[in-house]
């Protein structure tokens, strides 16, 4: 792959380079088939998208949740058995970071999640396991959470890219009414949780702020699982949840 600032060559399409573009609309990666926005490398002609991670992934890298691990990058999964994210808990079902020797695999975006993120009033921390529930789905489970500085907020992975799934099939696909009124009310829901969470041990004020909380973590999360976590992006993503 040859690179320059704006341009590279990649093997996954070798027919035409690929040139760095800034969307705000929502894509699907033609390398780790996952959702995206912000900064991509993109083929107009041939209608073709990569993530920026994606795009310029690195091999080998390491990883500070699985010190003993060694990830090389594949362009489609190794083996013959379906490779599960254990990040996100999703399928992999194209690019991937897969470790031999322990059989972990990552996708290009979960590989990059940042261990922190800040909106400038609060802080998230990268979690491999949490010790109390998810604010989504009240479970527990595996795979990867956002858990704020004072550990009273948790969101999965996975459940952020579930919203955001639900989401954009009812802003993008124009599904029926029915449906895109109740994804609507799916999203917001996150805050009544918190609310709900909180209510019998503080007062309104309190819950005031930790529903902020709430609607300021799934901004930043989402934008940083969407392979760009810059304020620009939890900005426009900030919309998903909002109304």
């Amino acid at each position: 792959m040859k690179l320059d600032s704006k341009e590279v060559w990649h093997g996954s399409h070798p027919q035409h380079k690929l040139r760095m573009e800034y969307t705000e609309i929502p894509f699907r990666c033609d390398g780790c088939k996952e959702a995206g926005i912000g900064l991509k490398y993109s083929c107009e002609a041939c209608c073709f998208d990569l993530h920026r991670t994606c795009a310029l992934a690195p091999s080998p890298i390491t990883h500070p949740f699985y010190k003993k691990c060694e990830f090389r990058f594949y362009s489609r999964p190794p083996g013959l058995v379906m490779r599960v994210c254990d990040a996100c808990r999703k399928d992999v079902l194209g690019f991937v970071y897969h470790c031999t020797t322990c059989g972990f695999d990552l996708h290009p975006c979960c590989a990059n999640l940042p261990q922190r993120l800040e909106d400038g009033e609060r802080a998230f921390f990268l979690a491999i396991k949490i010790s109390s529930t998810c604010h989504h789905c009240g479970l527990k489970g595996l795979g990867w959470s956002y858990r704020s500085e004072c550990k009273n907020y948790n969101l999965h992975v996975s459940c952020v890219k579930d919203l955001l799934v639900e989401s954009w099939r009812a802003m993008y696909l124009n599904l029926d009414k029915d449906k895109v009124r109740d994804i609507q009310t799916t999203i917001p829901s996150l805050r009544a949780t918190m609310q709900t969470h909180h209510q019998h041990r503080a007062g309104v004020g309190k819950v005031r702020h930790c529903c902020q909380i709430a609607a300021g973590a799934l901004r930043i999360i989402i934008s940083a699982i969407l392979g760009d976590p810059t304020a620009i992006i939890a900005a426009v993503v900030g919309g998903f949840i909002s109304k």
